[in-house]
């Protein structure tokens, strides 16, 4: 006799709730209370059931689907490790579904909800700290997870990127030789990116200069071009002649805002840019940058996810403990223009 096929009938039915409760679930739907959730998802695991749209994965159990959590689909930085990330997945046949999150906490614990309730086999996670919503949420799941890009709070997901203190440390060193001070803009001082990477590269750069580090050279911008350029007047009462800026979208708002105060770049303010995306040579002067392999982050980011949704755990995490903290951390350069002198 044939098998009876699980339907969301079945799985209503299991979980005594509506189909109606069931389809928000499977659709991330935030309107449901969590113990209910909890039960919908519990029985969709155990009844190994697959909605229609990964149901060409059930022979197998998998979907062969995974998800990409992305906190800005128009930043250049993440799109650049998107693709990287589409390139590998093809080739290893994986459809990939791409969700902004919008940097908000809410929106990323809605977008990884509906991932999981879509049954996919992985997720590479792109942006800085999740919340403990979201951390919950990847500690009770059995699906791997890869931070692509980026450092988190959270030491038990592998990542995948460069070494940002040095990289940080390798800028601000360059500007210090011809400026006494050289200010540091990144996001949120306190997310783990910046507060035990970039500040503590900052920090040591104006010690092997013997100079006095002074937090007040440090600004707070968040990745857009308005608070880049809104920044001029604050950072040029601090006397400051020079700065390294994490992201190019920053840096170019900066860069036009110097413009307008009457301040020639190079020649009055220096200005390094982190992520050499294209915004680094569309601007007039072109922006000296640290360059990242982004390319290939997001390649190997997705092969890491691929080995660890394999059979063969063990030796994709062997693979990934480069760094004794199961970290992938790529070369980052300098390419200098006409932004430095």
């Amino acid at each position: 006799m044939e098998k009876q096929a699980i339907t969301i009938y079945t799985v209503a039915s299991e979980a005594h709730v509506s189909m109606a409760t069931v389809s928000r679930v499977v659709n991330g739907n935030p309107n449901v209370k969590p113990d209910t959730r909890k039960k919908v998802l519990e029985v969709i695991k155990r009844l190994n059931y697959r909605p229609n749209a990964v149901a060409r994965g059930l022979a197998s159990k998998k979907t062969t689907t995974v998800g990409v959590v992305i906190p800005d689909i128009t930043n250049d930085y993440f799109a650049e490790l998107a693709l990287g990330i589409d390139d590998i997945a093809t080739m290893y046949k994986y459809n990939m579904i791409l969700a902004n999150s919008d940097a908000d906490d809410k929106n990323a614990l809605q977008v990884v909800r509906s991932m999981f309730a879509k049954q996919v086999d992985g997720i590479i996670f792109m942006g800085h700290d999740v919340s403990d919503d979201v951390k919950a949420e990847f500690e009770s799941s059995n699906v791997p997870v890869v931070v692509a890009g980026s450092v988190t709070n959270d030491d038990s997901l592998p990542a995948v990127r460069i070494d940002y203190q040095k990289a940080t440390q390798e800028a601000t060193s360059k500007l210090l030789k011809n400026n006494e001070k050289v200010a540091l803009i990144i996001g949120s001082k306190s997310s783990t990116i910046n507060a035990q990477q970039r500040i503590p590269g900052y920090q040591k750069a104006y010690e092997d200069s013997q100079r006095q580090y002074d937090h007040r050279l440090i600004f707070e911008a968040h990745d857009s071009y308005e608070e880049g350029y809104a920044l001029v007047d604050r950072i040029l009462k601090t006397g400051a002649t020079a700065a390294f800026l994490s992201d190019d979208s920053i840096a170019a708002g900066l860069l036009n805002g110097l413009h307008d105060h009457g301040v020639k770049v190079p020649e009055d303010f220096e200005i390094i840019t982190g992520n050499d995306t294209k915004l680094a040579t569309i601007t007039r002067p072109m922006m000296s940058s640290i360059t990242q392999p982004l390319y290939d982050i997001g390649a190997v980011s997705m092969r890491l996810l691929t080995k660890l949704m394999s059979e063969d755990q063990q030796a994709a995490e062997a693979d990934a403990e480069q760094d004794g903290n199961s970290n992938v951390i790529l070369q980052h350069g300098f390419v200098e223009r006409q932004s430095t002198k």
